[in-house]
């Protein structure tokens, strides 16, 4: 399925992976949102679940090995060309993650890679703020109330 006007929804992952009271950001370099801070993701791939879809993509575009840690957000992206036509429609499922290894640097579909605290967050997407503010949140919550990730449902 083509991911510019598709003919049904796209599921999408990202992931805000926090360091201390700072969040990985990427700069895209793919449509949409080309040459915007954004948190690292994409869509997800046939056959790949949701965590493994958010392993690989940060992955992919940062060089860290991350681990899910909470589901934080399930949002439709609905993007419009001048016509009003859906140009981009994706479902977007954003996960709470940590690093547990690897070298930050930017690699495919990133053009950057770099750490942002609050006060850096200055031009990018007022959703993807809201987002990452209520991973913000949940991180500083005690762990008893933070919802875990959604486990692999493989063969169901």
């Amino acid at each position: 399925m083509t991911r510019e006007y598709p003919a049904a929804p796209l599921v999408g992952v990202g992931a805000v992976v926090l360091d201390g009271d700072r969040v990985l950001l990427i700069r895209r370099g793919q449509e949409p949102m080309k040459g915007q801070w954004s948190i690292p993701g994409g869509a997800l791939e046939v056959g790949e679940t949701l965590l493994e879809g958010v392993r690989r993509e940060v992955l992919e575009e940062t060089g860290l090995d991350i681990e899910p840690v909470a589901l934080i957000e399930v949002l439709d992206r609905i993007a419009r060309d001048a016509d009003g036509r859906v140009q981009y429609h994706y479902v977007l499922v954003d996960y709470l993650c940590r690093v547990t290894g690897g070298d930050l640097h930017c690699a495919t579909d990133a053009t950057e890679a770099r750490w942002a605290s609050r006060e850096e967050l200055e031009g990018v997407a007022a959703f993807t703020v809201a987002v990452i503010e209520k991973a913000m949140a949940l991180h500083a919550a005690p762990s008893a109330s933070i919802p875990p990730a959604v486990p692999s449902n493989q063969g169901n």
